[in-house]
């Protein structure tokens, strides 16, 4: 079943279309033994690139698609509802070009964007480290101010698409060891910068196609203009893009929930009991009808946050809300699958296992959910 779709123009109606087609001939009929096998799909961003959808949110005079978030956040969905890894891919790699793509240079968007959203390059976001995961705003790793431009040295942890990267959207501190926020800055770096090197990827419950891994800096030397914005600023540019990285992963948790209510509405309805198919017993059916009624406030949370977006006022609350709500309901969705097809649901003969092992990790991504509860709950206090 296709995402339901809000869309107002015939290019992105298109756009969906061309990306169900792909998901189902090229991405979905692979995910299950990549996933077994932890294969890395680069070749799929490749082809997304070729298609025009690794850079719909960004602006066409460097090869973006000009798209409202409305309308990429429902391809990521749509992606998501194929193959986790991929949805999820596209969304950090949306979020690795979002500091150069918003507070670069034009000489640096002339330099960067075109490969960078275009599909020749594939990013990664590097803001975690091992002791600063939700306290982001405490890490440790440097960049100290030399004759021609920056010296990096510390390691992220938890990077998706680390070791795989052709770039980084690295944060570092540039200020002292105890400027907290405001001695952060952001920088670009391309994978090939000597010094940079990358830990062996984590052995993980799920999104084993899906490739996260520490990055290492070891004297890495940056040019001057490896500087995105203002030195000293790159915090507000990592909260700013995580903001709307939270909405992403909103999208791939609704559509990783659609692929299991999918899964089990097809099997509800063949499999039979004392008579009759398992769907038309009440305890079973009111079980779908709370998980699809789950996956549609989800997905409407998130297009309303995408909507305040695109009209320039603040979503950040709402974007929070999104990826909570979104984050938690793939969770008891793909729970309920698993129950739905029972003991078959939990044999990896069918995939409703996988997106149980899956939906947990997007209640930890970009911010657990305690940390978006921690946000609302601010905005609140503020708005009282």
């Amino acid at each position: 079943m296709a995402v339901e779709r809000t869309l107002h123009t015939p290019e992105a109606e298109q756009l969906l279309e061309l990306t169900g087609e792909i998901v189902d001939k090229e991405i979905a009929p692979r995910a299950a033994g990549d996933e077994e096998n932890s294969v890395f799909p680069r070749d799929v961003f490749a082809t997304l690139g070729e298609a025009g959808l690794l850079g719909l949110p960004y602006p066409g005079e460097y090869g973006g698609g000009e798209q409202p978030y409305e309308v990429y956040l429902q391809v990521v969905e749509e992606l998501a509802r194929g193959w986790l890894a991929v949805g999820l891919g596209v969304s950090v790699h949306t979020l690795s070009c979002y500091p150069l793509a918003a507070f670069g240079t034009a000489e640096q968007k002339a330099a960067h964007l075109p490969a960078m959203v275009g599909g020749e390059l594939l990013g990664a976001y590097c803001l975690s480290e091992t002791a600063s995961g939700s306290d982001a705003a405490a890490l440790a790793t440097r960049a100290e101010r030399t004759d021609s431009g920056y010296r990096v040295n510390g390691a992220k942890a938890w990077i998706t698409h680390g070791g795989q990267a052709d770039y980084y959207a690295l944060f570092a501190r540039t200020g002292a060891p105890d400027s907290g926020a405001r001695g952060i800055s952001c920088f670009h770096v391309p994978a090939d910068t000597p010094g940079l090197g990358s830990a062996a990827p984590e052995h993980k419950m799920g999104m084993r196609s899906s490739p996260t891994a520490g990055v290492l800096f070891d004297d890495v030397e940056l040019d001057a203009d490896a500087l995105v914005g203002e030195e000293g600023r790159g915090f507000g540019i990592a909260l700013s893009a995580l903001d709307s990285g939270r909405l992403g992963i909103a999208a791939c948790a609704v559509g990783l929930a659609q692929a299991a209510l999918d899964a089990a509405l097809a099997y509800s309805r063949q499999r039979r009991q004392f008579g009759s198919a398992i769907g038309d017993f009440q305890g079973l059916g009111f079980m779908l009808a709370d998980m699809a009624t789950q996956i549609a406030a989800s997905r409407e949370l998130y297009l309303s946050a995408a909507r305040l977006r695109d009209a320039g006022r603040p979503f950040s609350k709402q974007a929070a809300m999104a990826k909570l709500l979104a984050s938690d309901t793939a969770m008891k969705v793909a729970t309920d699958a698993v129950q739905v097809f029972g003991g078959y649901g939990y044999t990896r003969d069918f995939p409703v296992e996988r997106y149980m092992r899956e939906a947990k990790v997007l209640q930890i991504v970009e911010g657990t959910n305690q940390v978006q509860r921690l946000v609302i709950s601010r905005h609140l206090a503020k708005e009282g």
